[in-house]
């Protein structure tokens, strides 16, 4: 029995699983709303006060999106340059 059709599809399955939990918002934000958090901070909605926070919040979000691109390209090019490790 061949087993590389059943490893080729076990593949395209991870490979697409992982690609539909990849724009995802980043563990490190908490998924929290930014709205809530910027408010509960005593910021009015719409002061300069509460838009910078909202900034704040949107550029440590694009930040940690960016790290974990950055850890899974690392891992892929690590992977395809050393196939003898697991």
């Amino acid at each position: 029995m061949n087993s590389k059709p059943f490893l080729a599809i076990v593949f395209a399955g991870l490979i697409l699983s992982a690609c539909s939990a990849r724009y995802q918002t980043p563990v490190a934000m908490g998924g929290d709303d930014d709205d809530a958090v910027c408010q509960s901070r005593g910021y009015a909605s719409g002061s300069p006060e509460y838009v910078a926070c909202r900034k704040d919040r949107d550029v440590q979000r694009n930040a940690a999106t960016a790290r974990a691109d950055r850890r899974q390209r690392d891992l892929g090019e690590y992977m395809l340059n050393h196939p003898e490790r697991p």
